[in-house]
């Protein structure tokens, strides 16, 4: 029998990361999910993975703090063992929140958490990881359209996902010699708890979506989630330091 495939998923307690676990145990692969204050929804997640037929766990991760991933790393490899799987498949990159506030009035502490949040931890927390990875695994960083496109009061937190496009290809670049691709997932606005919810409660907001969208909707978690599987399969072996947006084409 083959070893056990297993993808570890920071954020899975909620949103797009939860989806994404969902999705990848239909596909056969069990997960690895992080959380970081929400142990009911990472129970619930583990919950619904294992019923699929697949091993999961969730283990508590500030991806702010870098000094703790270390120690993380060490709780993974326990993991791994427990579930009878030999290293990581994958490494997918969706913890994270946004700071909405005007350019000139964002504070240097917003800036620096944004950072920490965004780019320190997908550099560092990878890094951490990386011994655990098989040979010819994936990570997959998670940037925003708001990288692309721009809508006012997101200059931290666009700034910061473009650093994490940036990053992703000098990943792919440098792990290649591991055959380790790296790719970012770029969605678009998904109606989520995501920034207290505006996309998915604001009717307004929605509506204003909807229309600068092609799909003529905004996203829903699924839209996002069930293309992890895709991104991270062989059939994507060849995209290699690249975004690949989905965000039913969103401000074209």
């Amino acid at each position: 029998m083959a070893p056990q495939q297993i993808a570890l998923i920071t954020g899975a307690s909620r949103g797009l990361g939860r989806s994404a676990a969902r999705h990848l145990a239909r596909a056969g692969t069990g997960v690895i999910g992080t959380y970081r204050s929400n142990r009911a929804g990472a129970d619930a997640v583990v919950a619904e993975v294992t019923a699929l037929g697949v091993p999961a766990v969730a283990l508590q991760l500030d991806v702010a703090e870098a000094s703790t991933f270390e120690a993380f790393a060490a709780a993974v490899a326990d993991a791994l063992a427990a579930a009878g799987a030999q290293h990581l498949h994958a490494v997918v990159h969706f913890a994270g929140y946004g700071t909405c506030a005007p350019y000139t009035r964002t504070s240097a502490q917003q800036l620096e958490e944004m950072l920490r949040v965004h780019v320190s931890a997908p550099f560092l927390l990878t890094q951490a990881l990386l011994p655990l990875m098989t040979s010819g695994g994936r990570v997959l960083n998670v940037s925003s359209g708001l990288a692309r496109f721009t809508t006012p009061g997101y200059a931290a937190y666009a700034a910061a996902k473009g650093a994490v496009e940036t990053l992703t290809r000098y990943q792919a670049a440098e792990l290649g010699e591991r055959g380790i691709r790296v790719n970012t997932l770029v969605p678009g606005a998904v109606a989520t708890d995501f920034g207290g919810g505006a996309v998915r409660d604001d009717a307004e907001l929605n509506r204003a979506v909807a229309g600068a969208t092609a799909l003529g909707r905004v996203g829903e978690p699924d839209d996002i989630g069930a293309a992890v599987p895709a991104l991270l399969s062989d059939a994507l072996r060849w995209a290699n330091g690249t975004r690949i947006e989905l965000s039913g084409g969103q401000s074209l």
